[in-house]
């Protein structure tokens, strides 16, 4: 209630000051305006004064013929016409003035006229004729025209004067009020603040009373601190448990990219081969060319099989000899594949051959626990760097270490960062910063377990809004022990052709080189003419540079952008281009979330990219959802 009290008055304060600041400038603004006004009507006079000494000096040059008194004439009309510039100047803020300045212009005009020639029969010597003139002048229209105009704006001038200063004392008026109503309201505060200041007061003895009840609950608490060991002792019992699930959630993670990845590859695979079938006997060099490019393909989905092989072993641990550079290296497509393509995987070594003592399923698990948690530091976009080097450390230079040669592995990201506090706490067992249901807090102490176990060190940098770099140091080892891994068998799936569909011009937007020259060149077999694209940002521009394209067929995981976002951009741009996704992910796929358009699984066939096309472009025709075309 004090906060309250103190927020009020304060309020009541401001508004006080506002309101008499209002008034003020109420004020300042009506004397600004009464100011203008009299300017307008001292000018107005001023400008009938001089029209009216100009043609007194001109009946006087007219009778005398004095040739400085036709000068004054002159002089003092020139004079005359400049006031009424200055009149209409500081009227322009006025519309109502403006027609009045503008008739006076006009008469000053006219009066001038026949003014000059009185003056001129003067100055030749037609005295005679000249007081003729002056005489009728005098009798001109013109002039009347000149004094009634000037004594209707002086009017319409006083008129706006008057009705300003009454809106200007109704706006004090308003304003006095309200700060009237603002120190009643703040007199009811003080007085608020004293009978709340009585309850303080009450409230303070009340509080000696809650001290003493206190000390009897801190003996309660002694009884729960009996009972919090006892449950601690029992969550440790649990702990293994809660390992073996860390280690579910993460295969449960693998699942998805790794069916992405094998399916890469056996799109590769699939077209080299049944491109090679479609040449047999006709160019051998291109049977050749794509052979080579299904062999690649099976050789790497054989590599990858033999990482998730050693990654999900369950035998005992065994240390040995691990080249860090090496070990990275292979991991590299399990950590693309893990960690999706909207994560820029970056792999540097600068190990130069060091190597480590520990056991290979261990430092594996290590670094992918490093990976996974960099991705949700970054929300599952950005750039990861895990880097291998060594170095030399003094006695304790990183946390406890000894003196000696180390190899370093460091993990790297660009997300969010942690405040100094957190990071202190983040190898502590069951302590996570992540959402109820999405984190244990035990990969990073069971890292930490491991490092301490190897007798390393870890190293921490982190600060919100810079990322983090987590840096685990390991004693060097001699020697290395090479292990081969065993080779994995690739299957060839064959489809009867479907009708060939119209040639058209197809961009193809795909950011893995061997999956886009595989699908350029089964749509080149096919009869199209496809537009490869490796950048999803670089669509807009081919799009532009290719009015003709009818179609586009797009991976839906990729780096910088993903598929239904890029297509999202362009559909309001492009409505009449087709639209068909490829993806490589296992399982149903929720055509609504694709927009509508065709969803192709990888891998496929000719057979089936061609009954695809053709499905695409005619859903296109029609405006429908249909099925998804796979195969």
């Amino acid at each position: 209630m004090l906060v309250v009290m103190g927020l009020l008055g304060t309020a009541v304060l401001v508004a006080l000051i506002v309101t008499l600041g209002h008034a003020n400038r109420q004020r300042d603004r009506a004397l600004e305006l009464q100011a203008h006004s009299y300017d307008v009507m001292i000018l107005a006079r001023t400008l009938s004064g001089t029209i009216a000494r100009s043609e007194a000096s001109l009946g006087r040059y007219v009778i005398s013929g004095d040739k400085q008194l036709g000068q004054l004439y002159f002089d003092e009309w020139l004079l005359a016409g400049t006031q009424i510039d200055r009149l209409d100047r500081i009227t322009n803020d006025n519309p109502g003035q403006q027609p009045r300045v503008d008739r006076l212009r006009a008469a000053y005009d006219s009066r001038g006229r026949e003014l000059s020639l009185t003056a001129l029969n003067t100055s030749f010597g037609k005295n005679g004729q000249a007081f003729a003139r002056y005489y009728q002048a005098r009798k001109s229209p013109t002039l009347a025209e000149i004094n009634t105009t000037l004594d209707t704006l002086i009017a319409g001038e006083r008129a706006l004067l008057d009705e300003r200063t009454a809106a200007a004392m109704k706006s004090v008026e308003r304003s006095s009020w309200i700060a009237r109503v603002l120190a009643i309201f703040g007199v009811l505060i003080v007085l608020g603040a004293i009978v709340l200041g009585w309850f303080t007061i009450r409230a303070v003895g009340e509080r000696a009373t809650a001290l003493a009840d206190a000390e009897l609950e801190r003996e309660r608490a002694d009884e729960l601190t009996t009972a919090v060991a006892a449950a601690t002792a029992e969550l440790r019992v649990q702990e293994a448990k809660l390992r073996q699930i860390q280690k579910m959630e993460a295969v449960g993670q693998l699942t998805g990219g790794i069916a992405h990845d094998f399916n890469n590859m056996l799109a590769v695979v699939l077209g080299g081969l049944e491109l090679a079938r479609r040449n047999l006997g006709n160019d051998p060099k291109s049977v050749r060319r794509h052979i080579d490019s299904a062999t690649e393909g099976a050789n790497r989905a054989a590599a990858l099989t033999r990482r998730l092989l050693a990654f999900s072993r369950e035998d005992a641990l065994k240390a040995e000899t691990i080249d860090a550079a090496a070990l990275v290296a292979g991991m590299s497509d399990l950590l693309d594949r893990t960690l999706g393509d909207a994560i820029t995987v970056i792999v540097r070594d600068d190990a130069a051959g060091g190597c480590v003592r520990a056991d290979r399923v261990q430092l594996e698990n290590a670094v992918l626990n490093l990976a996974v948690n960099a991705r949700d530091a970054m929300n599952g976009r950005g750039t990861l760097t895990v880097a291998t080097g060594t170095t030399t450390l003094a006695a304790e230079q990183v946390g406890r270490c000894a003196a000696g040669d180390y190899v370093t592995i460091m993990v790297g990201d660009d997300g969010c960062g942690m405040a100094p506090d957190v990071a202190e706490r983040v190898f502590e067992p069951f302590f996570t910063t992540k959402e109820v249901g999405k984190g244990t807090g035990l990969g990073l102490s069971q890292i930490f377990a491991l490092v301490q176990q190897l007798q390393g060190e870890i190293g921490i940098v982190s600060a919100p809004g810079e990322g983090t770099t987590v840096t685990l140091y390991f004693p060097r080892a001699a020697g290395l022990v090479a292990r081969p891994l065993p080779a994995a068998p690739v299957a060839v799936v064959e489809a009867i052709a479907p009708p060939m569909p119209e040639t058209l011009q197809i961009l193809v937007v795909e950011d893995d080189p061997r999956v886009l020259a595989a699908t350029t060149g089964a749509l080149e077999e096919i009869g199209h003419h496809p537009i490869a694209c490796d950048d999803p940002l670089a669509a807009p521009a081919l799009l532009a540079a290719n009015p003709e394209i009818g179609l586009i067929i797009s991976d839906v995981l990729m780096p910088r952008q993903t598929g239904p976002e890029m297509i999202a951009a362009l559909s309001p741009l492009y409505p009449h281009v087709a639209v068909l996704f490829v993806t490589g992910f296992a399982g149903e796929v929720n055509v609504a979330q694709f927009g509508g358009h065709e969803v192709l699984r990888k891998p496929f066939t000719l057979n089936g990219l061609e009954r695809a096309v053709v499905t695409a472009m005619a859903a296109e025709r029609r405006k429908t959802n249909h099925p998804i075309a796979a195969e």
